[in-house]
């Protein structure tokens, strides 16, 4: 796990190495323990290095094979780097490091861009063919590592994370109207290619971008499941139970490649114990476990230690436990807010980010156990929308899940503000209208999975754990897991109150109390009961200069949300003013004026 950055020119001049510089060393938590920088021609290249695989280095970045005239940065770990390297020694390759970067590398000489289709990870890479001047930019199947791009009409810049696009300098910060749109639609999630920065895209997930040296280029996805239920294990309960839990058991144990520890971060809730539980299978002993706890606000209780407990003493781990008392968090939320790459609302980022500054002194990778709700169909607002026929899904999908109606949303914003209609209900249209999904589940699921989730949770995962110099690998989205689940009868989800094939895997690992339990999530109760000093820092933030001057919001509105913090929901409960609040702390905190 790394930071990557990099520039193209298309113009004749040289790179300007100096701004790949700054957007290098502004990722130096992502990658603490090397630097590297490159450049040749029309391209600069720039690493920061977290040695996970092959601590020597030999593992470097950016790192070039000579023979076949490929230089390459890479962020993520490839799960299936040994065999993959066998493949390439009887082929005729030579390595001279024990990386999985080396193995990327040589993988692209020998099969070019399919190469990825071979793959078993999570990644982000930018590669250079020095034969041709052609670079090629790609992610992961699930998005779960991130790739930044701007473009101007002579140059590109490439990054990890948006704020070091950011120190590159020469970016369009104005907003994205129909991203503020996705924001305030869908609880702060804004998809790819969008930000809430005009002049910044992402490359979508499951992607490998081609640019040519004229600044041309072309974008090949190369993985998409198919969510039409065929498969050879029809409809029988235990066939998937079996199913399902041999493909959990390959991913949990792909993850636990590395030449350092690896722990998990223990939330006591069905997937993170099933993790635990899966590890103990394989015989891990005294496995490192984390949890963390939040004072009590309000009468809500902000940890959930008992269940995590249960599950560490019934399977021996080597556990530890945080608890954090409320007046570290205006530090820490100051601290959370700079690691986002892009405005977060869900406020469990908080807790992330605390967690892993403890856990990352401890050990430098961890499996978590995002992804499960939605690969699994856990959230209660599935049922409501499986229920509505396959041609008014989207329909359905807007009136449960959306935090708003579009007149609400419009309702928020300064009476300036032109739109050009209820640009979110039309995006989901459209991808609930594409082939390859049979029924109304189906089809919701593969927007959550592939549309949404890589932009929250994935992002808030990475952004946290790697803002301390943690590796944080999901096995929930292995790709041949997502694969199996995409076929598995709506049925066999959402019985049992959702994740049903889950949690009758669950029940022959865990104590039935974590099986049964209520749904549980990461609490943190002064955010999400603005109390004091959170509201105070809310309230200078939306009643600063820059904020006046943004005219992004309405001030009456604003005045209205302030003076009543906690009496304004989203249509999932969701503080408002903690919504909107975070835009714009974001933005200040970034120096976007």
């Amino acid at each position: 796990m790394c930071g990557l950055s990099g520039e193209v020119r298309f113009d004749g001049r040289r790179p300007d190495v100096a701004a790949v510089e700054r957007m290098t060393d502004a990722m130096e938590q992502r990658g603490p323990d090397g630097r590297g920088m490159w450049s040749q021609g029309a391209v600069a290249l720039g690493h920061r290095r977290l040695k996970i695989i092959d601590l020597s280095e030999y593992g470097a970045q950016p790192m070039t094979d000579v023979r076949s005239g490929v230089t390459a940065v890479f962020n993520g770990c490839i799960y299936n780097y040994r065999e993959l390297r066998t493949r390439l020694e009887g082929l005729g390759h030579r390595f001279f490091s024990g990386s999985d970067t080396e193995v990327f590398v040589k993988a692209y000489a020998e099969w070019g861009r399919e190469c990825v289709d071979l793959l078993v990870g999570m990644f982000a890479f930018a590669l250079v063919e020095h034969h041709t001047g052609r670079v090629v930019l790609g992610r992961d199947r699930l998005g779960v590592k991130p790739l930044y791009v701007t473009r101007d009409g002579d140059r590109l810049r490439f990054a990890s994370t948006l704020p070091a696009l950011l120190a590159a300098g020469g970016v369009d910060t104005s907003l994205d109207p129909v991203a503020l749109h996705h924001y305030l639609s869908w609880h702060g999630t804004v998809p790819a290619p969008r930000t809430v920065l005009a002049g910044v895209r992402k490359i979508p997930p499951a992607t490998v971008r081609v640019v040519e040296p004229d600044g041309t280029h072309q974008d090949h996805l190369y993985w998409q499941p198919s969510y039409t239920g065929h498969s050879a294990l029809g409809e029988d309960p235990e066939l998937w139970r079996e199913a399902v839990h041999e493909a959990l058991r390959t991913a949990v144990r792909r993850r636990t490649v590395a030449d350092v520890p690896v722990g998990v971060l223990l939330s006591g809730g069905l997937d993170s114990s099933v993790i635990v539980a899966l590890l103990a299978e394989e015989g891990r002993d005294d496995l490192p476990t984390f949890a963390m706890g939040f004072e009590t606000e309000n009468g809500e209780v902000g940890d959930e230690f008992h269940y995590s407990d249960l599950v560490a003493r019934r399977f021996s781990t080597d556990h530890h436990q945080f608890m954090i008392p409320s007046d570290r968090l205006p530090v820490a939320l100051e601290a959370a807010i700079g690691a986002m790459s892009e405005p977060m609302v869900s406020h469990d980022a908080v807790a992330f980010h605390m967690l892993s500054e403890q856990v990352a002194k401890e050990v430098k990778v961890v499996l978590c156990g995002q992804g499960a709700d939605e690969v699994f169909a856990g959230y209660h607002w599935y049922p409501q929308i499986a229920a509505a026929p396959r041609p008014g899904v989207a329909d359905a999908y807007a009136d449960a899940y959306f935090d708003r109606t579009h007149h609400d949303l419009t309702a928020l914003l300064h009476p300036d503000a032109a739109w050009t209609g209820d640009v979110s209900r039309d995006f989901v249209r459209a991808h609930m209208a594409a082939p390859g999904a049979d029924t109304s589940l189906d089809a919701t699921l593969r927007m959550d999975v592939h549309a949404l989730m890589p932009d929250d949770p994935v992002k808030r995962v990475d952004n946290m754990t790697m803002a301390w110099g943690l590796e944080a690998r999901v096995p929930f989205l292995d790709h041949e897991l997502v694969e199996l689940a995409a076929a598995c009868p709506p049925d066999l989800k959402l019985a049992q109150g959702g994740k049903s094939v889950l949690k009758d895997i669950g029940r022959t690992l865990l104590p039935r109390e974590i099986v049964d339990r209520p749904k549980g999530y990461f609490p943190v109760p002064a955010v999400r009961n603005m109390a004091e000093p959170v509201l105070a820092r809310v309230r200078d933030a939306l009643t600063a200069p820059e904020a006046r001057g943004r005219g992004v919001f309405d001030q009456r509105k604003v005045a209205e949300l302030l003076a009543s913090p906690n009496l304004h929901r989203t249509k999932r409960g969701a503080n408002t003013l903690w919504q909107v609040a975070s835009l714009e702390i974001w933005l200040q905190t970034h120096g976007i004026h």
